[in-house]
């Protein structure tokens, strides 16, 4: 019952290359840093990676696409100040990209996390979005049919953690990280802390272990909540 692994290294070392990947984190808040640099030294390419954005300047997963590690990214912003890296391959058609509008990414993946098989909602109808997929009508109103996001890894970032896995996070550092970690086959935590079974207040448990299946203390750097 003890998911603490000893190193960043040692938690990644089964990740073969074509794995899926979600990676939590909102601009700098709550990416795993650490854990996308062990990434990079294990070597695991042709990976499909799933984020809110696809990284800027050369750092977290900008790193990974410069490297030609990715084959296709899933996230809602792609473009950002400095998003060179993503930029450059995908212009010369070397990345794969799947636009999912933000909010329909979370629900996404945690509809994959419920259990839930599809779901009908509004964004995106009468888009280049919604082309191709199942429209219905509800009640007058458009909607589209979208399906669950689910991963063969997730990378997250909590504050504090213990041996079963439960994890506490830092404020907006939580962002998609809850969500994700119930949608992987295997959730992978890099906390700050690692604290003793008992000592986490279950009522601020937002992370249950049954959801994470390896933790390593990574303490925290500079600006990196």
């Amino acid at each position: 019952m003890n998911k603490i692994r000893p190193s960043l290294q040692d938690a990644l070392a089964d990740i073969p290359d074509g794995a899926s990947i979600m990676i939590g984190g909102f601009g700098d808040a709550g990416v795993p840093f650490e854990m996308i640099d062990a990434l990079v030294e294990q070597g695991a390419k042709a990976l499909t990676i799933i984020s809110n954005n696809a990284g800027t300047g050369e750092e977290g997963i900008a790193k990974l696409i410069k490297l030609d590690r990715v084959r296709k990214i899933v996230c809602s912003f792609p473009r950002q100040a400095d998003s060179k890296a993503f930029d450059e391959r995908y212009l010369k058609g070397e990345l794969i990209l799947d636009l999912v509008p933000q909010g329909n990414l979370a629900e996404r993946i945690r509809a994959a996390g419920a259990g839930i098989g599809a779901f009908f909602t509004p964004t995106a109808y009468g888009t280049l979005l919604a082309d191709g997929k199942e429209t219905r009508e509800i009640d007058g109103k458009h909607y589209v049919l979208e399906y669950p996001i689910r991963a063969d890894y997730a990378f997250i970032k909590a504050h504090k953690g213990d041996a079963l896995g439960n994890l506490v996070y830092r404020k907006t550092a939580r962002n998609f990280g809850p969500v994700m970690a119930t949608a992987a086959a295997c959730t992978i935590a890099q906390v700050s802390e690692v604290v003793g079974v008992g000592d986490l207040d279950p009522e601020h448990v937002v992370t249950p272990g049954i959801f994470v299946k390896r933790v390593v203390a990574v303490p925290a750097a500079g600006r990196r909540t």
